[in-house]
């Protein structure tokens, strides 16, 4: 069977703007959860803190551990005094990031750029398109324990609100720093539900997938296939491998957590013709309609942005018309969309 020819506007949805959650809750598994039967488009309303009810034993369900970083950082021009602001990227090599700079024009290759009192200075090395900037940073000590001391949490460009408590924008199980944007699915879960759920006899795995912003950028082109996807670093270790193996020989489901936990496991299976392998690398995946799903069975995740490839990657799975049904469904009845909002479950 052929595959639709989609554009961009196909993945269009009605999002009234007040919908959009600007604060955490404060008890993070009291979120609404839409499940949602991806073969039949069947849905009902339910609450995050029933999701162990759709996890059975021998089940694995896989999270995201990577931590966000502070990565937005405030700098000056130490020869003209201008103010540049800095959202680190990835880490590519030594102190090599790649980066946005805002505004972009005062950053040209070979520009100083200042941080705090001097501790930390950086050279521009590369012009990248849409803002990017190859950045070379120069310090002593630990650049984590300064970034630190430095860096703002970067929340979405859609939460205009403060956050109080920059914890809230962390996962309870966040372990691996190098993250720029939280796996915003995972934020559902307390410790005491995550107990449950093992409780339960489900296998708890962890992998790692650092968000970049690519995940937020807009799609530029108006044919889905054009999009160039932005590439993330992930690691599953053989721990991890071994017991996605075990729970698909004994017939367990693997829940993914995320869209980052979606892209790493099927990136893997890709690569290695569905099977499931201890790996690390970069992967620019883009699963969208007409994509062959090879490990995950079940995930859930947050409503994402109208045109996102995000929402497309869920439609590869629900098929398109079900998938925008549920989402008119979440408007009318008021859901909380995007980073700090409701869930799915999608099965």
């Amino acid at each position: 069977m052929s595959t639709p020819h989609y554009t961009t506007s196909d993945f269009d949805y009605d999002l009234p703007e007040e919908l959009i959650a600007q604060t955490p809750l404060e008890k993070r598994d009291q979120s609404r959860m839409l499940v949602l039967d991806a073969q039949t488009g069947e849905y009902q309303d339910d609450y995050f803190y029933n999701v162990i009810d759709q996890l059975n034993p021998g089940d694995a369900l896989v999270m995201n551990d990577s931590r966000v970083m502070p990565a937005r950082i405030y700098g000056t021009k130490p020869e003209t005094g201008g103010h540049l602001e800095v959202l680190l990227l990835n880490n590519t090599h030594g102190d090599e990031w790649e980066t946005l700079v805002k505004p972009a024009k005062r950053a040209k290759v070979g520009t100083t750029i200042s941080f705090g009192d001097g501790e930390l200075t950086a050279t521009v090395t590369k012009e990248l398109e849409h803002g990017g900037r190859m950045i070379e940073f120069h310090y002593d000590g630990i650049f984590m324990e300064i970034l630190d001391r430095l860096g703002e949490m970067p929340l979405p460009p859609y939460i205009k609100e403060k956050l109080d408590n920059p914890e809230m924008y962390q996962t309870v199980y966040s372990r691996e720093v190098g993250s720029a944007a939280a796996p915003t699915a995972g934020l559902h879960f307390t410790k005491e539900l995550l107990q449950k759920i093992a409780d339960k006899g489900v296998k708890l795995v962890y992998l790692t997938l650092h968000v970049g912003l690519g995940t937020f950028r807009p799609v530029s082109t108006d044919n889905i296939e054009e999009h160039k996807m932005h590439s993330e670093f992930y690691r599953l270790t053989p721990e991890a491998a071994a017991t996605l193996n075990e729970v698909r020989a004994n017939g367990g489901k693997i829940v993914a957590t995320g869209t980052t936990s979606i892209r790493t496991l099927e990136t893997i299976g890709t690569k290695f013709n569905g099977e499931i392998k201890a790996d690390s690398g970069w992967t620019d995946i883009f699963i969208k309609p007409g994509y062959e799903w090879k490990v995950v069975q079940a995930f859930i995740t947050n409503f994402h942005l109208p045109k996102s490839t995000l929402v497309m990657l869920v439609a590869s799975f629900t098929g398109r018309e079900n998938i925008l049904n549920a989402y008119k469904h979440a408007v009318q009845e008021k859901y909380r969309f995007f980073s700090f909002g409701d869930a799915m479950f999608i099965k």
